[in-house]
C-alpha cells in the first residue's frame, strides 16, 4: 500500500534500474539521470533527440543520459530492425554514432540505409550484417522493452529522471527545469 501511495504521489518507478548494461552518455555518477525508452522511427522521438543533444551540451557531467529501446512496431515497421541495428554497432564500439545517424536519418531506416549507415561508421561490414540477418540483438532489443512494458511506458518517447517516470512535457525548457 505505501509503494502504490508513493508511486501515485511521485510518480512510476523504474522496473529495472540504470547499470552498466545500459547504453550511457555521461557518468553513472551524474547527480541527475535522464533515461529514454524510444522508437528510431517515432518522429516525437526524433524531436526529443535534439532536445536530449541539447540538454546534454548544457549540464555536461551533471547529467547521465540512458537511452532504451521501445519499438512500437505495430506502427513503425522498420522501428525494430533500426534498434537491432544501432545495438549491432554498438557491439562494435559504435552505439552513440550509430544512434545518433539513425535519429538524423529517420525517414530511410531500410536495411540498405542501415548498412550505409554502418559503412560510413566503418563497421565490420561482414559481422553487421551476419548479426543483423541472424537476430543477434534482438534479445537486447526485447528485453529493453519488456522493461519499459513493466515501468509503465506506453508510448515513446518516455523518460525517466533519476529512476521516477517523468510526466510533464518534454519541450527543452521543461525538461531543463525538471533537470536543474
Amino acid at each position: 500500500m505505501k509503494t502504490r501511495m508513493a508511486e501515485s504521489m511521485h510518480g512510476q518507478q523504474l522496473t529495472v534500474p540504470v547499470s552498466e548494461r545500459d547504453h550511457i552518455r555521461g557518468s553513472l555518477r551524474a547527480p541527475k539521470t535522464l533515461l529514454e525508452y524510444g522508437d528510431y522511427q517515432c518522429p516525437y522521438c526524433g524531436s526529443a533527440h535534439r532536445i536530449v543533444t541539447a540538454l546534454h551540451q548544457r549540464l555536461g557531467d551533471r547529467l547521465c543520459f540512458v537511452y532504451r529501446n521501445f519499438p512500437l512496431t505495430e506502427v513503425h515497421p522498420y522501428a525494430e530492425q533500426a534498434a537491432e541495428a544501432v545495438e549491432a554497432a554498438g557491439a562494435q564500439g559504435k552505439f552513440w554514432e550509430m544512434h545518433d545517424l539513425v535519429f538524423e536519418n529517420q525517414d530511410a531506416l531500410e536495411l540498405e540505409d542501415l548498412a550505409e549507415y554502418a559503412a560510413t561508421l566503418r563497421l565490420d561490414m561482414r559481422r553487421f550484417t551476419s548479426e543483423i540477418e541472424g537476430g543477434t540483438h534482438l534479445a537486447r532489443v526485447r528485453q529493453d522493452f519488456e522493461s519499459g512494458v513493466r515501468s509503465g511506458v506506453d508510448g515513446t518517447p518516455t523518460f525517466f529522471i533519476n529512476n521516477v517516470k517523468y510526466e510533464d512535457s518534454d519541450d527543452f525548457e521543461t525538461l531543463l527545469a525538471a533537470l536543474t
